[in-house]
């Protein structure tokens, strides 16, 4: 949590584009009937004024107050509601069973050992309704580009697939590295639509809706 609220107050926003896929996913959100969206990890708010602008009854949580308070302060200023919490994602989510319709989690799920994603995801199949829809972006290994020298971390893992980088922003914030097959493994209780590669190679995005 430190290290994000370091993050948000040293560099305001952080990110402001939209995940590149998130019209799609709006078009099969609107296609399903999708009403209420949870944000998960919604930092200082991209996504959340992206789905609320597009008509949908938005929920963001993230473990940045740093962060939420950016967000907040981003949708009074242009006249949006939302409904914003803070806290951890590895904990109990702080939301009744079936609750949402979808769930969104950008560059956030994997910010974990597996133990605690595990978790996480019993969690979003809790709050979600019967059928709900999920879109994800974890990270994974490997690059479609070279990645230049300035760019590149220095990494020291902790567990299998599970590292901290020692330099750059994200110095000491876990993360685990996915591929295809561990993809459909966790997320077993999802009927899995597709799975593809994103930002360089660097992501995996799934689209899934609960068994």
């Amino acid at each position: 949590m430190k290290q994000w609220n370091k993050i948000f107050k040293k560099s305001g926003k952080v990110f402001t584009k939209v995940q590149k896929d998130m019209p799609k996913i709006i078009k099969l959100f609107k296609k399903h009937n999708v009403k209420r969206v949870l944000d998960l990890g919604c930092g200082s708010g991209r996504h959340t004024v992206y789905l609320v602008k597009r008509g949908f009854n938005v929920y963001g949580l993230d473990i940045a107050k740093e962060g939420i308070k950016i967000a907040k302060d981003w949708f009074k200023k242009e006249n949006l509601k939302a409904h914003f919490k803070i806290g951890d994602i590895y904990k109990k989510l702080p939301y009744k069973d079936n609750f949402f319709d979808a769930i969104i989690s950008i560059q956030t799920l994997h910010h974990g050992r597996i133990g605690e994603i595990r978790k996480l995801i019993k969690e979003m199949e809790r709050i979600l309704k019967p059928k709900g829809l999920i879109f994800v972006t974890v990270s994974r290994k490997g690059s479609k580009k070279k990645i230049p020298k300035e760019k590149l971390w220095k990494i020291k893992f902790i567990a299998p697939r599970t590292f901290v980088p020692l330099s750059h922003d994200e110095k000491g914030l876990v993360h685990y590295w996915f591929n295809k097959k561990l993809l459909r493994k966790e997320f077993k209780h999802f009927k899995i639509y597709d799975i593809w590669a994103d930002f360089e190679g660097r992501y995996y995005c799934l689209f899934g809706e609960l068994k």
